[in-house]
């Protein structure tokens, strides 16, 4: 079983660490980007997105746990916004760590994650995958979820 708890302000270094590194990454192999100036994107929009860190209005940063391992480590991330007027929420990230993966965990948390939206009265939750990351496209096609675009992009300057 999965739960939820709200990131405390100690915990949020730790995910800037991980999120910055892990967004960069992509925003380098998808925008064929430097990984100098991904680095430089990624920090820029999660500072501008996350203007008050964990306590940002409208943003929900989690930590999820397996109710079922003893050590109350915490397995990974879920971050979110909601938009009470369409009842949507949408994910900007969701990690389980690489020592949790391929556990069942990831299917398991955005079930728990579904039916508490849909207690809350949500009606749908949107996310985007990068282009390339097969894994994540898998498990949230698995879990239900349809593409409902395609993200595109051409660069024009000049090197």
């Amino acid at each position: 079983m999965i739960s939820f708890r709200s990131m405390t302000e100690k915990e949020y270094p730790d995910f800037l660490a991980y999120f910055i590194s892990d967004y960069a990454a992509e925003i380098q192999t998808n925008y064929r980007l430097s990984r100098a100036d991904s680095l430089e994107r990624a920090t820029n929009e999660i500072t501008e997105t996350l203007v008050e860190g964990v306590n940002t209005h409208g943003h929900e940063l989690l930590c999820l746990f397996n109710q079922f391992d003893l050590t109350d480590k915490h397995i990974g991330y879920l971050w979110y916004k909601t938009d009470t007027l369409m009842k949507s929420v949408f994910i900007y990230d969701f990690h389980i760590f690489d020592a949790c993966q391929g556990m069942g965990l990831g299917k398991q948390t955005l079930c728990a994650f579904e039916d508490q939206l849909r207690d809350k009265g949500f009606k749908e939750i949107r996310l985007r995958v990068a282009g390339d990351n097969a894994r994540a496209r898998h498990i949230y096609e698995s879990c239900g979820f349809g593409v409902t675009g395609i993200n595109m992009n051409k660069s024009i300057a000049h090197d």
